[in-house]
């Protein structure tokens, strides 16, 4: 997203509203947009300052309120699925997320959850037994000859 228009332009658009313009013409004016205009005039009446608010995404998450439940829900299922997070949430507390926030959620907080491999890699041996020879019933790949 583009930078927020300077306090300036703001005090001068707003000074030509007061003095008369429509906010029509002062948007044409100073090359803003008409709503631009009218939503800086209003935001002036009502609370009589100028200054633009914070751009971008709010640094608090909607399930921050729901800390507590959610790190319990991790500390008691230690393998819970960020699916059924979500479906927990929305069935006890009425919080609709998508599991993506909740991953976001968890990953604020260094939560991970790591798979391990079945068995280490060996260096030394071979991982699989061979079963027997080609075809003999042993090997389950290989089709009988004959």
């Amino acid at each position: 997203m583009a930078r927020a228009f300077g306090l300036d332009l703001r005090e001068r658009v707003i000074a030509a509203v007061e003095a008369g313009l429509s906010t029509r013409a002062a948007a044409r004016r100073f090359s803003i947009g008409i709503s631009t205009a009218g939503s800086w005039y209003r935001q002036w009446r009502s609370t009589g300052d100028l200054r633009p608010g914070r751009q971008g995404q709010p640094s608090r998450s909607k399930l921050d309120a729901h800390e507590g439940f959610i790190l319990d829900l991790v500390a008691t299922h230690k393998d819970i699925a960020l699916h059924e997070i979500a479906e927990r949430l929305a069935a006890e507390r009425g919080v609709r997320a998508v599991p993506s926030t909740v991953w976001h959620f968890l990953a604020k907080r260094g939560i991970t959850y790591k798979k391990r491999r079945r068995t280490p890699a060996s260096n030394s041996g071979p991982m699989s037994s061979r079963g027997g020879t080609p075809g003999s019933r042993g090997n389950p790949i290989s089709t009988p000859s004959g």
